[in-house]
C-alpha cells in the first residue's frame, strides 16, 4: 500500500559472493572514474520519483512482435503502472482491461489505451489467447484471483501483498503445484528500483565479500485524504507486515541467498491512529536465514516535511564492507531517487544508477514463454510471504511510554 503512485525448468542463482580480485576487476574502473565525478553533475543525476513514472507519461513503448498477450485485472493500487509498463518493455501485447471501478477504469485506460475494456472477469479468463493476468486489486482479492487465473492456464502476477493470510498461502501452494503455472509477485523495491537492482550486482560480484545481514526499513506516509475505506480495514489489506514488509523479506532472502529461513520475533501495533482502530502504523520483525538474517522495520509516520513518500533504505552487511541503498531520496541533498552507496576496506563510492536496467519484465516474459524461474524462482516467492504472513500471526504489541 505505498504511496509510490499514491493521486516480479531453471532457477535464478541466488546472490554468491566471489573473491575480491573478481570484484575489482569487474567494477574498481567505474568505481574510480565516479570518483572523479563532481556531485551534482550530470552523471550523478537519478531519475526522479524512484524511478516512478510520471502521472499521465505515455505507456512504454514494445520493441518489435509480441511475444506474449497478456490483460489486467484490477487497478486499485498505482503499482499497476510500474506492472504493466514492465510486461511491456518484456515484450507484452495489452489486450483487456477489467476493473469495476469506472474512475480507475478511466485513469488506467487513459494511461493505457491500447487496452480493450473486457464486459466481465470471465471475458479475459476465457480467451485462449491471453497468456498471463496481472493484478494490483484490493489485496485481499488478489489471492482468490490468481487461483481462478491458474485454473483458467494463465500465468498470475500480483501486486504485492499478493497473499494476505496462511491460509491462502496453502491454497496458492496447492493450486500453483498442480497447474505448474507462474505466480509472480511484484515486489517492486527490488525489481523496480534501479540502485537496487545493482546492489544485487555488487554484491554477486563479491564487492562486500559475505553477506552476514540485512536492514530493511519501510517508512510511508499516511496520506488520509487519498485513502479508501479498505485501507484500514486489516482484513482486506492483511496487516502491515504481510502489507509492507514482503519488500524487505523479498531482499533479506535474495541479498542473503536463504531459501530456508524463520521468523525470530516481530511486533505490529496502531501506535498514532486510534481513530482506525483496524489499522497497523509499525511494524518490525527479526528473521533468520540458513545464510544469513535479517531485521526489517515498516511504519507509516513519514513527516509531510519529506520530499517523498518515504526514505525507504536498505543496508546490506558484508564481511568485507557494506552497502547502502536510499531508495527515494538522498536527505544529503541529490536529487530523485535510486541511491547507492559502497564502503569497503580502501574507500567509500557513491555509483550512479541511472542507466542500470530494470531486468524483471524482460525475464518475466521469458519465463512465461520458456517456462522457466529467471525473474524469480517459485519457492523464493512464496517463503518471502510465508515469512511476513508468519510474523504478522506471531506478532506481539508495542507499547510507548504514558
Amino acid at each position: 500500500m505505498d504511496d509510490s503512485s499514491a493521486v516480479v525448468p531453471s532457477k535464478s542463482a541466488p546472490v554468491l559472493a566471489v573473491n575480491r580480485r573478481t570484484f575489482v576487476r569487474r567494477v574498481s574502473g567505474s568505481m574510480a572514474a565516479l570518483s572523479l565525478v563532481p556531485e551534482g553533475s550530470q552523471a550523478q543525476t537519478q531519475m526522479s520519483g524512484a524511478d516512478t513514472v510520471p502521472r499521465g507519461a505515455p505507456a512504454v513503448a514494445r520493441n518489435g512482435p509480441p511475444r506474449i498477450r497478456f490483460a489486467v485485472i484490477g487497478v486499485n493500487h498505482g503499482h499497476i503502472t510500474s506492472m504493466t509498463d514492465a510486461v511491456l518493455r518484456g515484450g507484452g501485447e495489452l489486450v483487456w482491461l477489467h476493473a469495476p471501478e469506472p474512475a480507475l477504469a478511466k485513469q488506467f485506460l487513459e494511461r493505457f489505451p491500447m487496452a480493450r475494456q473486457a464486459r466481465s472477469e470471465a471475458e479475459i479468463l476465457e480467451d485462449p489467447s491471453i497468456q498471463a493476468v496481472l493484478s494490483a486489486g484490493i489485496p485481499d482479492q488478489r489471492a482468490p484471483l490468481g487461483i481462478r487465473v491458474m485454473r483458467h492456464g494463465k500465468d498470475y502476477v500480483a501486486d504485492k501483498p499478493g497473499i494476505t493470510s496462511l491460509e491462502q498461502l496453502a491454497e496458492v501452494r496447492t493450486v500453483q503445484a498442480a497447474t505448474r503455472r507462474i505466480y509472480s509477485i511484484v515486489f517492486s523495491e527490488r525489481f523496480e528500483n534501479r540502485a537496487t537492482v545493482k546492489a544485487g550486482e555488487l554484491v554477486k560480484a563479491g564487492a562486500i565479500g559475505t553477506v552476514v545481514q540485512t536492514i530493511g526499513l519501510g517508512p510511508h506516509r499516511m496520506s488520509i485524504p487519498t485513502r479508501p475505506a479498505w485501507f484500514f480495514e486489516k482484513s482486506r489489506y492483511g496487516g502491515i507486515l504481510c502489507d509492507i514488509a514482503a519488500h524487505q523479506a523479498d531482499q533479506f532472502l535474495f541479498f542473503t541467498g536463504s531459501t530456508r529461513a524463520e521468523v525470530v520475533a516481530s511486533q505490529t501495533g496502531n501506535l498514532h491512529y486510534p481513530k482506525y482502530p483496524e489499522f497497523e502504523d509499525f511494524g518490525d520483525m527479526l528473521v533468520r536465514g540458513d545464510r544469513g538474517s535479517g531485521y526489517i522495520r515498516v511504519d507509516w509516520f513519514t513527516p509531510d516535511g519529506l520530499p517523498t513518500w518515504g526514505d525507504g533504505r536498505l543496508t546490506i552487511l558484508g564481511t568485507d564492507g557494506f552497502i547502502e541503498v536510499r531508495k527515494n531520496v538522498d536527505i544529503a541533498g541529490r536529487p530523485g531517487g535510486s541511491h547507492l552507496f559502497v564502503s569497503d576496506q580502501k574507500a567509500t563510492a557513491y555509483i550512479d544508477s541511472a542507466q542500470v536496467e530494470l531486468p524483471y519484465g524482460r525475464q518475466l516474459v521469458d519465463d512465461i514463454v520458456n517456462r522457466t524461474e529467471t525473474a524469480m524462482p517459485q519457492a523464493h516467492c512464496f517463503l518471502a510471504t510465508e515469512l511476513v504472513l508468519q510474523a504478522q500471526q506471531r506478532a506481539q504489541r508495542p507499547t510507548l511510554p504514558a
